[in-house]
């Protein structure tokens, strides 16, 4: 979930919980930046269930539909 949070942050920059994540712990490494990416571990697999059980996109994420896409494979086309 740790590297999940990263990526998060990556990929999803202007969703809340990478907002929050920035405002709460700007600037701050060592020991606080790694509780800071704990905590966004735990709130991300909050609205990863929510997600999961129903269907609520947490808020300001992006959902591409292309990445889940089932493309054929090169030859086919």
């Amino acid at each position: 979930m740790v590297e999940l949070a990263w990526c998060w942050l990556r990929y999803q920059p202007q969703s809340q919980l990478a907002l929050w994540y920035r405002r709460r712990f700007a600037g701050q490494s060592g020991r606080s930046g790694k509780v800071g990416i704990v905590a966004l571990a735990l709130k991300l697999a909050i609205a990863l269930w929510r997600f999961v059980e129903d269907g609520l996109v947490p808020t300001s994420a992006r959902l591409e539909t292309e990445y889940f896409r089932i493309r054929p494979p090169s030859g086919d086309r």
